[in-house]
């Protein structure tokens, strides 16, 4: 088959004596943990994803304040997230036919360059439609990071490694949708929204430089054709394998629950019966710390529960956090807030490198396409849980999440069935 057809490509961002060609280089020499290069692609790559969630992010946290500031309702100020999730859904597919033809590490650093000086615009939004406009900028820009990434890795670590190496890159992105809350809170309480979303843009331009500075030039990415027709055929052929499609819509429905919980639960906290100031409503997102060692130790746990057992361990852990956070307690909307969190990472991480591990060709789309529906559902779940909260309080959130869960729960046991009979077909 031609480099095109099966997504194999030439160097471009390597060095020039590393090879020209995944067959000219051996299982052997990708990068295992502990060995060489291993440690700055995973610094780099943690970088990146702080970076990317921080960004992505920045607004969900200063709703409340977006909202009055500008004299817009949640429902409204809630755009403001969607429009920088919606814009990474639509050119997530584009960004990575182009790393492609250009190379993963170039159109990464691009993407970061981007997003930073966009970053750098945000605070000076003068109304909502330039606000929304900017983000929804800021999204598509931040489209060469997630999918890219996980193709980078696919190609450049051992496959018994790529599990944890992903998971080392959603755990950066879990702190840097951590990182990115609390900072924005405790600023924004002092100076107000504005500033603190620029803070984080000034952030954010540090972690793109040092992860340019630390990711070492791959040697197993070979330059693909990027005609229409071959991109076109390539993701036909994903969306027609079923394992696929169940992966994309798993990732697609956790992140419609968490999507929803976190840009709801700032107006419910600091409303009766909490009231709880901005500074504290930011730190609330600590609990992302959860999320780093659930995402950290995915690879463990398919180890031991299998794909299909580790999510719906996730899935369990999702709904019983949301059933938790009804409570007019804080302290059990804490837990609930941590057990959500834990749940909707272990999910991502495993549905995430299943998609690496069962694309034999194109991983770069069909990580695209994958990322494009989990994006997908954080839209959707930011303006259907804020819609919900506006109709019912957060009730109606938690309802919109459990609806999610289940659907979670209904294909993975489709996935279930499909292994039997395909097991049985086999014993036959």
């Amino acid at each position: 088959m031609t480099p095109a057809s099966t997504g194999a490509s030439t160097l471009v961002d390597a060095a020039p004596s590393a090879p020209s060609a995944p067959s000219a280089s051996p299982a052997e020499s990708r990068m295992v943990p502990g060995g060489p290069g291993y440690r700055r692609m995973s610094l780099a790559l943690f970088l990146a994803g702080v970076a990317t969630f921080a960004l992505l992010y920045s607004t969900q946290a200063l709703l409340p304040l977006i909202s009055g500031d500008l004299g817009v309702s949640a429902s409204e100020a809630s755009w403001t997230v969607a429009a920088a999730t919606g814009g990474l859904a639509l050119f997530v597919i584009p960004m990575s036919a182009l790393s492609e033809r250009f190379g993963r590490r170039t159109v990464m650093t691009l993407s970061l360059a981007v997003a930073v000086g966009v970053a750098l615009l945000v605070p000076f939004a003068g109304s909502l439609t330039t606000l929304v406009a900017l983000r929804a900028v800021q999204g598509a820009a931040l489209a060469g990071v997630p999918a890219v990434a996980t193709a980078y890795l696919a190609e450049e670590v051992r496959p018994k490694a790529l599990v944890t190496a992903i998971g080392l890159f959603v755990a950066g992105n879990s702190v840097g949708g951590m990182s990115g809350r609390v900072i924005t809170g405790w600023v924004a309480q002092e100076w107000g929204w504005r500033v603190a979303v620029g803070a984080l843009g000034v952030l954010a331009v540090g972690c793109a430089v040092a992860f340019r500075v630390l990711l070492p030039a791959p040697r197993h990415f070979s330059a693909a054709s990027v005609r229409p027709r071959v991109l076109v055929g390539t993701v036909r052929e994903h969306l027609g394998n079923p394992l696929l499609r169940r992966l994309y819509a798993i990732g697609a429905l956790f992140m419609t629950v968490f999507g929803g919980v976190y840009t709801v639960i700032g107006y419910r906290l600091t409303e009766a019966p909490f009231g709880l100031p901005q500074g504290v409503v930011g730190s609330i997102f600590l609990v992302y710390l959860v999320g780093t060692v659930s995402a950290s130790t995915a690879g463990r746990m398919v180890g031991r529960l299998g794909r299909r057992g580790a999510l719906y361990l996730g899935g369990g852990t999702t709904a019983v956090g949301l059933v938790l956070s009804l409570a007019d307690s804080l302290v059990l909307v804490l837990l609930g807030l941590v057990l959500i969190t834990a749940g909707f990472f272990t999910g991502h991480a495993v549905a995430s490198s299943a998609v690496s591990k069962t694309a034999t060709h194109g991983r770069a789309q069909a990580s695209a396409l994958y990322q494009s529906a989990y994006y997908v559902g954080s839209s959707a779940g930011s303006t259907l849980g804020a819609m919900a909260f506006h109709a019912g309080g957060w009730s109606g959130t938690v309802g919109v999440g459990l609806l999610a869960v289940l659907g979670v729960v209904g294909i993975t046991l489709l996935g279930t069935r499909a292994a039997r009979v395909a097991a049985t077909r086999v014993a036959a």
